[in-house]
């Protein structure tokens, strides 16, 4: 009877112990994805998109600007679908089945510039540093002016099916802005962090 209130006080001390440990962890994570996002435009998006990079990003400016970005080609691939399928199914007519051609092929642009921000962010090299970070700014913020046209040319703004698209641009526009900051962190911190191999 005393052995096993021993064992029993022993693992509940455990497991106090592994749900300490736990926490630790996780706040210092929410830590982490905090500090980047501070520099972002939407911090909370940025932390909500984010977070689950906490731990394996820690505080490291090129990790962050590379999940920023890979979320981001997530979300403008959605996008793309989401137009894509508009397109095909045909119910927009006139200048706004135009103006969702056009939608499609700004998204397919923005997301073959995010493509090569996210290699280019993979190879990061202190000698070339300087002109990597210049080339990551030109691509992201083309992506960012590309899904802004996006909505130029549609009529009839009120109608649901144009609303819901034009809040869906927002969202990954948002996003994008996010990652962009991420990238400005670290072409003005992260040199330091770069290793050639």
């Amino acid at each position: 009877m005393i052995i096993i209130a021993r064992l029993m006080l022993l693992l509940a001390l455990f497991l106090s112990f592994l749900t300490n440990t736990g926490q630790m962890v996780f706040a210092k994570g929410n830590d982490n994805v905090r500090d980047a996002c501070s520099v972002t435009r939407y911090q909370d998006l940025c932390i909500h998109s984010l977070a689950h990079f906490s731990n394996t990003a820690g505080r490291s400016p090129s990790k962050w600007a590379r999940a920023g970005v890979s979320v981001t080609i997530g979300e403008v691939k959605n996008v793309l679908t989401y137009v894509t399928k508009l397109k095909r199914n045909g119910s927009m007519k006139g200048r706004n089945r135009v103006a969702l051609s056009d939608c499609v092929e700004t998204f397919g642009d923005a997301l073959d510039e995010l493509h090569r921000s996210l290699g280019v962010l993979r190879r990061l090299s202190k000698s070339t540093f300087s002109t990597q970070m210049g080339d990551l700014n030109t691509w992201i913020s083309a992506a960012l002016t590309d899904e802004d046209t996006c909505l130029d040319g549609f009529q009839g703004k009120t109608q649901r099916q144009i609303k819901l698209l034009q809040n869906r641009v927002q969202n990954v526009s948002y996003i994008t802005s996010n990652a962009l900051a991420l990238v400005n962190k670290l072409a003005t911190t992260g040199i330091g962090s770069i290793t050639d191999p």
